[in-house]
């Protein structure tokens, strides 16, 4: 068996998300039966592992899964072949031959994560599917500011949907900015952490515009994160503007 490393995008739009469900639309799901049809359906099934699972709507610009081939392909080959079969809402930007010790999943150190926000009066029809629409006038600065707070290791229970399946909401972030894109007049949003809670990002995002519009104190983040309780965030971002940009293997990735 080759193990292969593949990163890819894809426009979540129209999927419900990483992980399979029955009878949705998911990316795991399109992944595996082209890998399986591609090795003429073994059994059992040919796994497609990611770095880890993101929503419905959810965009991602270099999503990383590991899957174990029964054939040697070429790596510029796998790409062409994975390609020439997915849905025009995907594509495989790279395919690596690596150790069977590397793992998508267990192996990633950190993801970066990108969150993008116009405004307005009305919603622009043409990114109405690629970012979220926030009509109140915010402060940049004051945003930024307040985001200081979520960097480090703290426990996140305030920040994490129900649902989660999560053994621990202790997470790392180890950077969060807030700025302003001129060319494309966007606020956006990027974290880096070791890894993130179930909608933690969208929570974030959400409680940080709360306090851009005056909303809440610039200095409201440590109360709620002190509290450990979801009602004190309580609003959670549309996932039409999150993008999961990329996942850092470092230099012990076992590639």
């Amino acid at each position: 068996m080759v193990r292969y490393k593949i990163t890819f995008a894809y426009d979540g739009t129209n999927f419900s998300g990483f992980q399979i469900q029955p009878h949705k639309r998911t990316i795991e799901q399109t992944l595996k039966t082209i890998v399986n049809r591609m090795a003429k359906n073994p059994e059992p099934a040919i796994s497609i592992i990611g770095s880890g699972r993101t929503d419905a709507g959810v965009h991602a610009l270099n999503q990383v899964a590991h899957f174990d081939f029964p054939y040697h392909i070429p790596e510029k080959s796998m790409v062409r072949a994975l390609n020439s079969q997915l849905p025009l809402d995907i594509i495989v930007k790279k395919a690596e031959i690596v150790s069977h010790d590397f793992h998508a999943r267990y192996n990633a150190h950190k993801k970066r994560y990108r969150y993008r926000v116009t405004q307005g009066e009305f919603v622009d029809p043409f990114k109405r599917n690629y970012t979220a629409h926030y009509k109140y006038p915010v402060n940049i600065e004051k945003m930024n500011q307040a985001a200081q707070d979520l960097v480090g290791t703290q426990d996140f229970t305030s920040f994490v949907a129900s649902g989660s399946q999560a053994k621990s909401n202790v997470r790392t972030i180890y950077e969060a900015q807030v700025y302003y894109e001129e060319h494309d007049h966007e606020i956006i949003f990027e974290f880096v952490g070791n890894g993130f809670l179930y909608n933690q990002v969208r929570i974030m995002v959400a409680l940080l515009l709360e306090i851009g519009s005056g909303q809440r104190p610039v200095d409201d983040i440590p109360r709620v994160i002190a509290a450990k309780d979801r009602q004190e965030a309580r609003m959670t971002a549309p996932a039409s503007g999150l993008y999961l940009v990329n996942v850092d293997y470092g230099s012990n990735s076992m590639e």
